[in-house]
């Protein structure tokens, strides 16, 4: 999708968002000073491991190591996800289909993102993959302010046309490093499944729903339930 395109249903989002109550969209001065703690931290800490990861990749596949991707987030205003590579990087080429993202009503009630046998994925990637390690690079996007540490997981601008009606108010808080949906199962949740967990998590969100998300994270990451 073009930067235009993005802007363009950017605008549309936040018209149809604008009636939707500001109270629990205003992020905290302390909700933020936290973030970035957290996020620093979890970069610093990290740090070996993502050069092990690095290395990992590098010798596995040709193409980056990080992959950066046009994403949605607060109000619909568009930017850059980064995350680690574990997809091929000419996986646009080999598997247009793919990349089509045309659904009739009754592919879109089954669509399933992740799926284990996603020839798209190198085989260093499917491990990535299992542990969540793949995600670490997502708390430069917190530090950013573009990503909070809890929220819906930020959308591709290709799949804003199956968002209508209460839907939109995904798009009303800024997307999360792990949300209600990831710890309600996963990558076995349907396109639907999600968005119902993600609009429940925008309607309900609070700083004890919030830990609760953190704390269940952390135990299905060593788990990898779910993970794929």
């Amino acid at each position: 999708m073009s930067t235009a395109l993005a802007n363009q249903s950017a605008r549309v989002i936040a018209r149809r968002t604008a009636n939707i109550p500001k109270s629990k969209e205003q992020v905290a001065f302390l909700t933020r000073a936290l973030e970035i703690v957290f996020g620093a931290a979890a970069l610093v800490l990290t740090a070996p491991i993502m050069l092990g990861l690095a290395i990992i990749i590098r010798r596995g596949s040709e193409g980056p190591i990080l992959f950066f991707q046009e994403r949605v987030g607060r109000n619909g205003k568009p930017f850059k996800f980064v995350k680690f590579r574990t997809l091929y990087a000419d996986a646009r080429e080999r598997f247009p289909e793919l990349y089509a993202y045309q659904y009739t009503p009754d592919e879109l009630d089954k669509l399933h993102f992740k799926v284990e046998d996603d020839p798209r994925v190198t085989p260093q990637g499917r491990w990535i993959r299992r542990t969540s390690l793949d995600e670490l690079p997502n708390f430069w996007n917190v530090l950013t302010g573009e990503m909070a540490l809890v929220g819906p997981r930020p959308e591709i601008p290709e799949m804003l046309v199956y968002y209508e009606g209460a839907a939109l108010e995904k798009f009303s808080v800024r997307p999360g490093v792990t949300g209600l949906a990831q710890i309600s199962g996963r990558g076995r949740l349907s396109f639907h499944d999600t968005v119902a967990y993600d609009l429940a998590y925008v309607r309900n969100r609070s700083w004890l729903a919030d830990l609760r998300i953190l704390m269940r994270t952390a135990m299905l990451i060593v788990s990898q339930d779910g993970a794929f």
